[in-house]
């Protein structure tokens, strides 16, 4: 039975580990953990999002709790709404990245951010235990359709003070946009062609229809690359199914890759920010994952980064604890305070282009500008009966070389000039592999060696 919870909230294959009778549970727990109050519901357009979110809203009102409905949106927008508004939690019915037979529910706090692991081994333990049953004289909560959430959102990104709209307007990029025909199809556009864009629209009928594998990696983003390069536009650009990932094609139709996202972004901002204010402090936030450009851009304008576990709420709660402008994940989330504290690719998308306004020239310039490292991400499957913590002992155990090791999320061992980063996912039953350094052929050889060590391992583990 494939069901995963973490962190990342609650995700699983349909009609098997995700089910109707678990969706409701799970509704209720949160209900009752919240403690009562509005909840904000959105979902990413997949067809299933319908049903579970009928399942989700009913639940809800059933407990008398109000429920402000906002139908096909980005997960940004849930959090943008539940983070300025008097809404106790947000629930985004959305499994991101995962393919067509999965979908999930991601819990919001009444921040907007992802539950941390404190909050969640709360909420869990009422899961565990059961919501109590609603008393049969609860009145049945209402229901609002929030009509506009997704357009407030934008007009807020649009406002933000590094955003020239005059000058986008002018200079007026040609985009085309793969939104995997989910939450992206409408508010990716059409934000594009706020900021004065010509817009090619690729997979944005809004259906949540995959047209290929969701996950915006390059071998999924062939047909987005080949309208980049036929229509001549400045860039492409992809967002997976709740549109809180960005990637970018060159206009050679080149996918500058997803770790490249975060590295522009905190180049962009933490120059602006520094050109403002020549003496104030700076900081920026990224996983144990991202690349070592973020560190390399960051030191141009003497600004610090932390490193935290994976995981988006790590992230952002690091953030607020620093104080840090700039933050994200080297999948391409971009976190920025000044709006709210989720990832979003709207965000991303308004500080590339704004990057690109700037310093003029091509996104192939803008990014042979940044640090060059090659990153290489592979995975291992995890056997249903071996625990990833115990995998990855036996690999730090016999396999460290001698490396200075992380064991704050999964283990990370960091070399003279590469890093590899072994870990659970949060969100598929898989243990990732992450290296990174000066070259493509190094990265690939390390992120192999130690794919290997890791199935050789587990599969001993699992006789």
């Amino acid at each position: 039975m494939a069901l995963i919870r973490s962190i990342s909230g609650l995700r699983g294959t349909l009609g098997d580990g995700l089910t109707p009778p678990t969706i409701a549970h799970y509704t209720a727990a949160f209900s009752e953990y919240l403690g009562g109050g509005p909840i904000v519901v959105g979902r990413d357009g997949r067809p299933s999002g319908e049903w579970i979110e009928e399942i989700v809203v009913g639940t809800l009102r059933a407990r008398g709790i109000p429920v402000w409905t906002l139908g096909i949106v980005p997960t940004p927008t849930v959090q943008f709404v539940a983070q300025h508004s008097n809404a106790t939690g947000g629930i985004s019915i959305s499994a991101s990245h995962n393919p067509a037979e999965w979908n999930g529910l991601k819990f919001l706090g009444a921040d907007g951010t992802f539950l941390d692991t404190d909050a969640c081994r709360d909420f869990f333990a009422v899961v565990d235990r059961g919501a109590t049953k609603p008393d049969s004289s609860t009145p049945v909560g209402p229901r609002h359709a929030i009509t506009g959430a997704a357009e407030r959102h934008v007009e807020s990104i649009l406002t933000l003070p590094f955003v020239n709209l005059e000058g986008l307007r002018q200079r007026a990029f040609t985009v085309v946009v793969d939104a995997v025909n989910a939450a992206g199809s409408w508010v990716v556009p059409a934000m594009l062609e706020a900021c004065g864009c010509r817009v090619v629209r690729l997979f944005c009928d809004g259906t949540g229809v995959f047209p290929h594998a969701p996950e915006p990696l390059p071998q999924n983003l062939t047909a987005l690359a080949e309208a980049v390069a036929a229509n001549g536009a400045d860039l492409g650009i992809a967002v997976d199914p709740d549109a809180d990932r960005l990637v970018l094609i060159d206009e050679t139709g080149n996918p500058i890759g997803e770790e490249y996202t975060i590295a522009a972004v905190v180049d962009f901002v933490l120059g602006w920010e520094r050109q403002r204010d020549p003496i104030s402090n700076l900081s920026a936030v990224i996983n144990l994952s991202t690349t070592r450009a973020v560190e390399d851009v960051a030191a141009r304008y003497g600004a610090a980064v932390l490193r935290t576990p994976v995981g988006e709420i790590n992230v952002a709660k690091k953030m607020r604890e620093v104080g840090a402008i700039i933050g994200g994940e080297g999948s391409g989330g971009v976190i920025l305070p000044a709006s709210h504290y989720g990832r979003d690719a709207m965000v991303g998308i308004a500080i590339v282009l704004s990057h690109l306004l700037q310093r003029g020239g091509t996104l192939s310039q803008l990014r042979a500008s940044l640090p060059g490292y090659a990153i290489v991400k592979k995975r291992a499957e995890r056997p249903a009966n071996v625990k990833a913590v115990e995998i990855l002992k036996r690999v730090l155990r016999n396999h460290a070389n001698g490396a200075k090791w992380n064991g704050q999320d999964g283990l990370r061992l960091e070399f003279e000039k590469s890093w590899v980063h072994l870990r659970s996912s949060n969100t598929e039953p898989i243990i990732r592999v992450i290296a990174e350094a000066a070259t493509a052929n190094e990265a690939e050889n390390l992120a192999n060696k130690y794919l290997r060590y890791t199935e050789k391992i587990a599969a001993e583990m699992a006789k």
